[in-house]
């Protein structure tokens, strides 16, 4: 075994305990708000182990470069996801992103439209 490949088994070994990590704290959490808390790390940190490990054990080489510009789409696709995944909780849950409880404002489906007949703006009739 050379030191290259112990850093890279390293590596691997870190990036399995955090995604068991986060899975535990999937587990755990009650709801989807909580839940989402947890994907985190296993969406963003154990891909950099993975990448770093491939780094350590291949050198620089085009397998590297294909590791680094997937984990860099990573990085950048995993807030929108996570985004994308907590309004559609909130929709599930609420029927609507915008909807907050006690919110006497209208949603925009609600307002109507002027009617030019000499009222105010969106003026409720």
């Amino acid at each position: 075994m050379t030191a290259r490949t112990i850093g890279a088994d390293v590596l691997l070994g870190l990036a399995t305990v955090i995604v068991l990590g986060s899975s535990v704290g999937i587990l755990v959490m009650r709801d989807v708000y909580q839940k989402l808390h947890y994907v985190t790390p296993a969406a963003v940190m154990a891909p950099l182990a993975v990448a770093l490990a491939v780094l350590v054990e291949a050198g620089w080489s085009i397998n590297t470069l294909q590791t680094w510009l997937t984990l860099a789409f990573v990085i950048v696709s995993a807030p929108y996801l996570t985004h994308a995944t907590a309004r559609a909780a909130r929709i599930r849950d609420a029927g609507d992103w915008r909807a907050v409880t006690g919110d006497r404002r209208p949603a925009i489906d609600d307002r109507r439209p002027a009617t030019g007949d000499g009222g105010a703006p969106g003026e409720r009739r």
